[in-house]
């Protein structure tokens, strides 16, 4: 019995060593996790955030009214509006997306030949109510100015895979 009691404390204390030793070794590694709403993690170049419409340079709006992203939708949240202008080009007079039907699939992004509608890198665009996540065509043009020095640099990025 005496010996039994002398190979559980020294197994004991191997394991309690053994532990100290561990959390030793780990205090001065890099963290693993963040403090998430001063820090924010790696996002990959075809993330799909909140949707955004572009402009060209120049200040037009990349949109010419093809209706693809509308077509392909497979949620149906997309709205699109067009008349002809004098020059003759398509623009488009309604662009509405309801973010409560968007499963962010990205297909509208990928069906544009224009890049005018794409998902941006902000993920954190939570409202109060449901009509805030209806998005018209100014707000979709306010993402867009407002992230495209990012949005321009994911699509550089992804461009070789597109």
């Amino acid at each position: 019995m005496a010996t039994l009691d002398r190979v559980a404390r020294s197994f004991l204390l191997s394991e309690l060593i053994g532990g100290m030793a561990l959390t030793l070794k780990t205090m001065f590694k890099p963290k693993y996790t963040i403090n998430y709403p001063y820090e924010k993690g790696p996002l990959s170049p075809r993330f799909r955030g909140e949707h955004a419409l572009r402009r060209y340079p120049n200040g037009e709006e990349r949109c010419i009214a093809c209706k693809l992203c509308e077509a392909i939708c497979p949620a149906l949240a997309i709205t699109i509006e067009a008349e002809p202008r004098a020059d003759g080009s398509r623009r488009t007079t309604r662009y509405d997306i309801d973010m409560t039907k968007c499963i962010y699939c990205g297909l509208c992004q990928e069906a544009c030949p224009v890049d005018a509608i794409v998902e941006g890198p902000n993920f954190e665009f939570a409202t109060e109510t449901r009509e805030e996540l209806m998005f018209n065509k100014d707000r979709l043009l306010a993402n867009g100015d407002r992230w495209e020095s990012e949005i321009a640099a994911n699509l550089e990025l992804d461009a070789p895979y597109r």
